[in-house]
């Protein structure tokens, strides 16, 4: 027995599979035969769900034998062994056969379960063009609703009119369709998904040509990002008739867009794909995307659904593993080429919305802190590309260095090399001086000689740097750019008023902490900057996080307080993008993280930087997220300034992604980590 934590099913995911069984021509004796071979397998595998092609049964391409009595009889004959072999299975299972039904015949899809035919739906537009010629031989189940259907014995629904909808299972809910009903403008599934529908499954035959695949890809792609639906496909592949035509068994699993597995083509040997499909992804989309239920409103009319109840008895005390990729960067794809794209996307969003600002003001100068670190670092190069686009002189960006009572020289050496190579105005104001007169001026133990470091000792110094960047930009007719980043935001890592948390325009107010090392290191691959900004950068990004604030011997380690940023990244993004509970960011984050070897990595993190997280650790940070996020730090968000929104999963801006009340209780949050293990073998 497993902790119930450690099962797929208690996070709302459902293992699929899609099959591209070897068939042989007419033959449905062979045909069922590798079908249940397959079935099997999948159900080894522990797929709650397997999807076959169109016709498998008989084989989709046998023209005018399928007006034979001979093989219409055998087709019936393999439904009824598979129907009684999958007495024994877990799955339910989705097979194409051609059925004949009041004197018509009709390509259809057949859901089995455990026994039980649930329910069978007809293709519904038939391509009669080109190379297919189906209404020859099948009738168009357009006008079939309602209706009831028999099946090797079993009386069962019949008619495009029915969802399978699992009475055990939250939000799984299934619609079957065939091939050409996804290439029409409005596929049968699309109003399925408005009708609720969470997993959408395509039977197909579709042969080969040069760049169909591409199309196919696309269009499954696109239809499960409009539905806000996983969408299975499966072709018809190795052993299909090549008497006019050819087959690829393309084979594909698509989740609101992304590709989540596919099939190598025109494989020799069949070919099962399975993925772990999160229902509860799909339902929270649907639930944010509010334009989604008013469009179901709106087509309410269009169809009337059935839907046939069943069990699908989803074991929770089993680890099936995890077929599925999580990554551990969620705002940083793991693919090069994406992730040069993304880095190219985010700089210029940043930059533009500088950009409008200045247009705006009328201002052509900026005023910016530069410490050293990640965060200033990367607001800088932002600010340079903008003062190019604009046309104006690198000379217009007022930077300054604010050492204070802890800054280091490796900090404050970088903050003068990175303005000196990129040619901004560059001065160095020692705020100590202001800092130790206000320490006395409130009585502050310091002030006396005693070593108390405290917040108050912190932000003294941070909000005498920013109270001296405002003043510097009323001086010069200029605006202060805000450095602080959306991770902090999230943390509350950050003084509030006058302090970091402060400026007239946040270009970093959207973008991570993991994905500002990702675009430094992007900017000092391609030496974006020169040449002469390449070896600092490089010093930047290999410095320990820290607000320098307290002196002594021992740096201070800002990871070791509020929580190593890539995993607090990983909890913001699934959090406030998804709004997923504790237990089940925490599952998704030891997936990801447990074990530094497994998973992609981006190219540009070095062997050694490679680590892994636990569970206790992950619970623990987790732990330490929830609380500051939701209870201590959102009065901070909640007056936060302009700034321009970058990632889908990155603003907590109350004017755009995240408006919350700053009075939260965090209990809720706090209660649910009760649900997760210390470890593995607590379960």
């Amino acid at each position: 027995m497993t902790h119930p934590f450690f099962s797929i099913h208690t996070h709302g995911f459902i293992r699929a599979a899609v099959a591209c069984p070897r068939v042989r021509v007419a033959d449905p004796a062979f045909n069922v035969a590798r079908t249940i071979e397959m079935a099997r397998e999948a159900d080894q595998r522990g797929a709650s769900l397997i999807l076959f092609p169109e016709l498998g049964l008989s084989a989709y391409a046998i023209d005018d034998l399928l007006q034979q009595d001979a093989l219409l009889a055998a087709v019936e004959a393999a439904l009824r062994e598979l129907i009684e072999v999958s007495r024994a299975l877990h799955p339910l299972i989705v097979v194409g056969a051609p059925l004949r039904h009041r004197g018509r015949l009709y390509n259809c899809a057949v859901a089995i379960l455990r026994g039980r035919v649930l329910a069978v739906t007809p293709k519904i537009y038939l391509p009669n063009y080109r190379e297919f010629y189906e209404r020859r031989h099948f009738a168009s189940g357009a006008f079939v609703a309602d209706e009831e259907i028999s099946v090797a014995g079993q009386i069962a629904p019949f008619g495009s009119d029915v969802l399978l909808e699992a009475g055990d299972f939250e939000n799984l809910v299934v619609h079957m369709e065939v091939c050409e009903d996804v290439w029409v403008p409005i596929p049968p599934s699309s109003r399925a998904a408005l009708a609720g529908a969470t997993v959408l499954l395509n039977l197909s035959a579709s042969n080969a040509i040069v760049g169909k695949s591409d199309h196919r890809q696309t269009l499954c792609a696109a239809h499960s990002a409009r539905c806000l639906s996983a969408y299975l496909y499966s072709a018809a592949g190795q052993g299909e008739s090549t008497t006019d035509l050819a087959w690829d068994g393309e084979a594909m699993i698509h989740e609101c867009g992304q590709l989540l597995a596919k099939a190598p083509r025109f494989s020799d040997e069949p070919q099962l794909v399975l993925a772990d499909i999160d229902l509860g992804r799909l339902v929270a989309e649907r639930a944010r995307q509010v334009t989604f239920g008013d469009c179901a409103d709106a087509e309410a009319g269009a169809t009337q659904f059935r839907r046939v109840e069943f069990e699908l008895a989803a074991p929770r005390d089993r680890d099936l593993g995890f077929i599925r990729d999580v990554p551990r960067f969620p705002f940083v794809p793991n693919d090069e080429t994406r992730l040069a794209e993304l880095c190219f996307e985010a700089f210029n969003i940043q930059s533009h919305g500088l950009e409008q600002r200045l247009r705006a003001t009328k201002m052509e100068k900026v005023v910016i802190g530069v410490s050293g670190g990640l965060d200033s670092t990367h607001a800088l190069l932002v600010a340079v590309t903008a003062m190019g686009r604009l046309g104006l002189p690198r000379e217009n960006i007022l930077g300054y260095t604010l050492p204070a009572f802890a800054t280091t020289d490796r900090t404050k050496s970088n903050a003068w090399r990175l303005m000196q190579a990129l040619g901004v105005s560059a001065q160095e104001i020692d705020v100590s001086a202001a800092c130790t007169q206000m320490l006395s001026d409130i009585g502050h133990p310091v002030a006396r000689g005693e070593e108390i470091y405290d917040a108050t000792y912190e932000n003294v110094q941070a909000g005498a740097r920013t109270s001296l960047l405002f003043r510097l930009a009323n001086q010069h007719d200029a605006i202060v750019i805000g450095t602080g980043d959306l991770s902090e935001l999230a943390l509350g890592w950050c003084t509030y008023g006058v302090g970091d948390q402060m400026s007239h325009y946040n270009v970093n107010a959207s973008v991570p902490k993991t994905l500002i090392q990702h675009l430094i290191r992007w900017c000092a691959r391609d030496a974006r900057f020169g040449a002469e900004t390449v070896a600092v950068l490089e010093d930047v990004l290999a410095t320990e996080i820290s607000p320098e604030l307290i002196p002594g011997e021992t740096a201070q380690r800002t990871e070791a307080f509020v929580g190593p940023y890539a995993l607090q990244d990983f909890n913001l993004y699934y959090i406030t993008r998804f709004g997923f509970g504790p237990a089940k960011v925490a599952f998704l984050a030891w997936r990801a993280w447990r074990d530094a070897e497994s998973g992609a990595w981006p190219s540009v993190i070095a062997q050694s930087d490679r680590c892994a997280y636990d569970l206790a650790e992950i619970k623990h940070w987790l732990t330490v997220f929830v609380r500051r996020f939701f209870a201590t730090s959102q009065f901070k968000r909640s007056a936060l300034p302009n700034g321009p929104k970058v990632s889908s999963g990155g603003s907590l801006s109350p004017r755009g992604d995240w408006r919350a009340p700053s009075d939260s209780s965090a209990d809720a949050w706090l209660a649910a980590l009760q649900n997760v293990p210390a470890d593995k073998e607590a379960g």
